[in-house]
């Protein structure tokens, strides 16, 4: 299973890595406030780097989490970094994961994760950042079935996305009904929950990374809990982000 999301993973990177290695200037602004895309690959970059030390040292981890600030995802986002070194983080982020003892957690900000769940997570940030970067250089990128990946992380994150803004997580199941690139169906949850969310997945995953408003996809909710999601629904960890603006990327 470990090898499966890596290659997704190298394979997702790899289409990011396309799109920047021509650039001659990655001062471009993209549509995160105040991010070039050079704080795009800077933050994934620094990501990385922190995850090869959960992987691979979880006392060192700690010592470094225990420093941890409001402000470490912008900080590190402004560290210079070069494609050479990007590449080079990439790679060892594989081997740390790959070299996790079978049964062990990787220790991480939140909840420990398994290397298969640490590997889906940097997959789901590089698509989402890879989104930011697609959106500043006006190129639309094909979704392709590794959107999974992304609709699993956020349909896991259903009871975190309420409790990270305040609300208590709903106790109910929760049915999703995604309607892959290839046309092939994805679901989660049973099929007579009373909650339902529906809809292309590459709109569900913009959504749930929230790098499109929710008004201008294509996702529709049946249920009181379903339809209260929609607006804070977030695959990513930390706190819930501001979101873009209608009709803009």
């Amino acid at each position: 299973m470990i090898d499966e999301i890596l290659i997704d993973l190298h394979t997702e990177s790899e289409v990011l890595d396309a799109l920047v290695a021509p650039l001659d200037d990655w001062s471009v602004p993209t549509p995160a406030p105040g991010w070039t895309i050079a704080h795009q690959i800077s933050h994934l970059h620094w990501t990385d780097r922190i995850s090869v030390l959960a992987a691979r040292d979880a006392e060192a981890f700690a010592e470094a989490a225990k420093r941890a600030t409001q402000d470490m995802v912008d900080e590190g986002a402004r560290e210079p970094v070069t494609l050479e070194q990007w590449r080079e983080g990439r790679n060892e982020l594989a081997e740390a994961l790959r070299a996790v003892p079978p049964g062990v957690k990787v220790p991480w900000f939140g909840p420990p994760m398994s290397p298969v769940s640490m590997a889906t997570a940097r997959l789901m940030e590089t698509w989402a950042h890879g989104q930011d970067v697609a959106d500043a250089l006006g190129v639309t990128r094909e979704p392709t079935n590794r959107l999974k990946h992304v609709a699993h992380l956020a349909v896991r994150a259903f009871g975190w996305s309420f409790l990270v803004n305040g609300l208590p997580a709903p106790q109910v199941p929760l049915r999703v009904e995604l309607l892959g690139p290839d046309g092939d169906r994805w679901t989660w949850g049973p099929a007579d929950a009373e909650d339902r969310i529906t809809g292309p997945a590459l709109d569900f995953c913009l959504l749930a990374t929230q790098r499109r408003h929710r008004d201008d996809l294509a996702v529709t909710a049946v249920g009181e809990h379903a339809r209260a999601w929609l607006p804070i629904a977030q695959a990513f960890a930390g706190p819930p982000g501001p979101g873009r603006e209608k009709g803009r990327p």
